[in-house]
C-alpha cells in the first residue's frame, strides 16, 4: 500500500485548472506525485451533452460522485443513470464512458486509485495537445485505450 506522509490541501484560491481530451474544465486537487501513486483526485465540469469517448484504463480504478447535473454512464454492457448524489466505481480493464444528459453544465468529483491517470490532464494542459492524435500518445503512455489509440496502432493486443 502506497503511504503519503503530508495533508493533501486544495484550496480554491490555488486551483490546478486543466481540461480533458474533449476540452472541458478539471480542477485538480491530488497527483500520485503528491500521495505516492495511492490516489488522484480531481472535479469535472461536464457542458451539456458532453463527454469522453469510449475508454478502458489498464490500471486503476475510478470513482465518480455527481455533484451537478445529470449522467449516463456505460461500463461493458451496462447502462444507467446517474442523476446527483449517485457514487459510480468504474473497474480497470473495462470499456466504459459517460456523458452529461442533463440541459445544466454537470460537475462530478471523481478520484483514482492508484493514482496517476490525473497526469493526463496536465500533459494536454502543458503540452498544449490539440488533436486526437495528440491526445492518443499520451493517453497510451498513461494505460488509456480507446478508438483513436486502436487506430494509430498504440493499443495492446
Amino acid at each position: 500500500m502506497s503511504i503519503f506522509q503530508t495533508a493533501i490541501v486544495s484550496r480554491p484560491d490555488d486551483e490546478r485548472i486543466a481540461k480533458t481530451p474533449f476540452g472541458a474544465k478539471i480542477v485538480i486537487h491530488a497527483t500520485a506525485a503528491e500521495t505516492n501513486g495511492a490516489f488522484g483526485m480531481w472535479e469535472t465540469f461536464t457542458p451539456p451533452g458532453q463527454g469522453p469517448a469510449p475508454h478502458m484504463h489498464t490500471r486503476e480504478t475510478e470513482i465518480f460522485r455527481v455533484v451537478r447535473g445529470h449522467y449516463l454512464f456505460q461500463c461493458g454492457e451496462e447502462e444507467f443513470d446517474a442523476p446527483p448524489g449517485t457514487v459510480v466505481a468504474l473497474p480497470p480493464h473495462v470499456r466504459h464512458s459517460w456523458k452529461n444528459i442533463s440541459n445544466e453544465p454537470g460537475q462530478m468529483f471523481a478520484i483514482v486509485t492508484p493514482g496517476g491517470y490525473e497526469q493526463l490532464f496536465i500533459d494536454i494542459e502543458t503540452s498544449c495537445a490539440d488533436t486526437p492524435e495528440k491526445i492518443a500518445v499520451i493517453e497510451a503512455r498513461l494505460g488509456i485505450f480507446n478508438e483513436t489509440t486502436r487506430a494509430m496502432g498504440l493499443s495492446p493486443g
